[in-house]
């Protein structure tokens, strides 16, 4: 009987892999699971689904062994691998409004503290809050659209 871990629990993926094995001892993938779960003590949710097709197959494995490893491809989390959409061309061209608005304050206000701050967060490529977008707005209209 394999046991792993602090809580002295019955390894049951161990022993599925055992009744596959004593199955069909040619079985290449089944030899391969085995291996990779010696070494490295898991295997992947992918691999265990593997298994499982595998254990469906055999008519002698039992039922509550099949059972429990599908519990624990159920508790595994699933990978989502679709490609991260691209928005830094958005942030860049919203940047250069604000960079343009952030510059004409400074140029007749060169010591405004506030806005020297947020020159300093746009240099640091750090994305504006809607917060600190609309008080540049909100500085630009008041000191350089009211006085001109």
């Amino acid at each position: 009987m394999s046991i792993s871990g602090k809580k002295k629990r019955i390894d049951v993926i161990d022993k599925l892999l055992e009744a596959c094995y004593q199955h069909n001892k040619d079985a290449l993938f089944i030899m391969s699971l085995m291996h990779q779960y010696e070494e490295r003590g898991s295997l992947s949710k992918k691999q265990l689904e593997g298994l499982l097709l595998k254990a469906k197959k055999a008519q002698d494995i039992p039922v509550n062994l099949i059972a429990a490893v599908e519990a624990i491809v159920l508790k595994m989390p699933t990978r989502d691998k679709t490609p991260v959409k691209d928005t830094s061309n958005k942030t860049e061209e919203s940047g250069e409004k604000w960079e343009t608005l952030i510059k004409e304050i400074l140029n007749k206000y060169p010591q405004h503290k506030r806005i020297l701050f947020l020159k300093a967060q746009l240099e640091q490529r750090k994305a504006l809050p809607l917060t600190e977008q609309n008080e540049i707005e909100k500085f630009y209209q008041l000191l350089i659209l009211k006085k001109k």
